[in-house]
């Protein structure tokens, strides 16, 4: 089978996006620390989601990267000292800048050492940010090909649909949903409740009719 790199988190898209893709190819999942506030919890939950079915000893075992930011943003970056701008901002205000050019450029030598020559992540319709285009991911991975001597492919197969979508495709899929975690600022495991990630995760359980069975340590503002 067709090996693909997926880059996975705890979050929902990205859990999703792994099962999905466990359907038809081998699953190489990877996770990059970039020394932000969340990542403890992060991992948690994703030793959790990995545990479990459907995606327990469908995919390859995890393979564990670095790149900090911590000499990059200012010791003051609320992604650092886990201070997320409030629950009814956009998404504008939650951009980390360069996350995807250090992201796939991390996975992609990981995947030229490695022979594979894929590449997927999760980014969603209506993603506002400059290195979730279509147009940046054909160019890091003309870019990446290029330097690396090693044919890489930049994919991202949810660009076309919104949370609610994924929801229902992970609810089809059995990907257990509670496990995910899609927070800027967890707590002892749970969702604070008042970021703009568990505020977009709320929103978007209610949009696809289906039961929100997240943890949230306050219930979101209604």
């Amino acid at each position: 089978m067709e090996t693909t790199a997926v880059l996975l988190s705890a979050g929902l898209d990205s859990a999703v996006l792994a099962a999905s893709e466990a359907r038809s190819r081998r699953v190489q999942p990877i996770y990059v620390s970039a020394g932000l506030a969340w990542e403890t919890s992060e991992l948690a939950a994703l030793d959790r989601l990995l545990a479990a079915a459907p995606l327990a000893g469908a995919l390859a075992p995890l393979a564990r990267l670095s790149f900090t930011v911590a000499d990059l943003y200012p010791a003051t970056h609320w992604a650092l000292r886990g201070e997320p701008p409030a629950f009814d901002t956009p998404d504008e205000d939650v951009y980390l800048t360069g996350r995807n050019v250090a992201l796939l450029s991390k996975a992609a030598i990981y995947c030229a050492q490695h022979g594979i020559c894929r590449i997927a992540l999760g980014p969603l319709a209506g993603n506002p940010f400059p290195d979730a285009t279509s147009q940046f991911f054909d160019a890091m991975a003309r870019a990446l090909s290029l330097g690396l001597a090693h044919a890489i492919v930049v994919d991202a197969p949810f660009a076309s649909m919104d949370k609610s979508d994924v929801i229902s495709l992970g609810v089809k899929l059995g990907v257990p949903l509670a496990l995910t975690l899609s927070c800027m600022n967890p707590q002892d495991g749970l969702h604070c409740g008042r970021c703009s990630k568990c505020r977009e995760r709320r929103d978007a359980f209610s949009q696809a009719g289906v039961a929100d069975p997240t943890r949230y340590l306050v219930a979101p503002i209604r």
